[in-house]
């Protein structure tokens, strides 16, 4: 994590020192950002084994093995983001951003240790930096731009671990400390400001699970990615 920390901290300083040496120069631009993020996390559906505190096979109101019902929610998270910006070009440009940002989403549980099934809803939120690089086309105020984000996950609210604790022993590393991913979208350039929206994707896991029971239909992990979209507004400081 403090190598994260560092590394993060890094990105900082050569995004203001790039933009002290190039403030003069034509077709540049610096400054800060602030928005929210709608995001939900996706992970397919499974049927798995639950376990006790001792480690055994949970029974339920019949005397057999509870295997409960783990799937994604179309249920949304809003959080916040906010950081630095540049801009390096005029028509085709290059933009670099540091960013904190908080993301999250929910997932379900239906328990079946009763008669009638129990769904519960877990809400998972964390805190990254992001950093985009992206590369842009503009033309008049607008602006369209795409490109990768890599996000430094540096705290979440421990809801995952929890809620897998009775299926799962492989906590330990299962939530990413860095994840990969994409971001798409399109921009309005009014004076000073600049409003953006954004699709932003994932490449890799924002956390994987091997589960320890035989789960019915085969699948015998959680891989859970992270999907949103962003919307900003920032104030051009040079």
């Amino acid at each position: 994590m403090k190598i994260l920390t560092k590394l993060a901290c890094i990105c900082l300083l050569c995004l203001v020192g790039m933009s002290t040496a190039q403030a003069q120069k034509k077709g540049f631009a610096f400054g800060i950002k602030g928005g929210v993020n709608l995001s939900r996390l996706t992970m397919g559906d499974v049927f798995t084994t639950r376990y006790d505190d001792n480690g055994n096979p949970y029974l339920g109101y019949d005397g057999k093995e509870v295997r409960d019902n783990l799937k994604q929610s179309f249920s949304t998270r809003t959080g916040a983001v906010g950081g630095l910006y540049a801009r390096f070009g005029r028509t085709i440009f290059i933009q670099p951003e540091v960013l904190v940002s908080t993301k999250g989403g929910t997932f379900d549980i239906t328990r079946n240790d009763s008669e009638t099934p129990v769904t519960t809803s877990v809400n998972v939120k964390y805190s990254n930096i992001d950093v985009p690089l992206l590369i842009g086309l503009k033309g008049g105020p607008f602006r369209i731009l795409a490109g990768p984000v890599t996000s430094f996950r540096i705290g979440d609210n421990q809801r995952l671990r929890d809620a897998f604790r009775q299926y799962t022993s492989n906590l330990n590393d299962a939530m990413s400390e860095a994840t990969f991913g994409y971001q798409l979208g399109a921009g309005l350039d009014i004076g000073s400001l600049s409003l953006d929206v954004r699709k932003e994707g994932s490449f890799t896991n924002l956390a994987t699970f091997e589960l320890d029971g035989q789960p019915v239909g085969g699948k015998n992990s959680v891989k859970q990615k992270i999907t949103s979209w962003q919307v900003t507004l920032g104030i051009k400081i040079l």
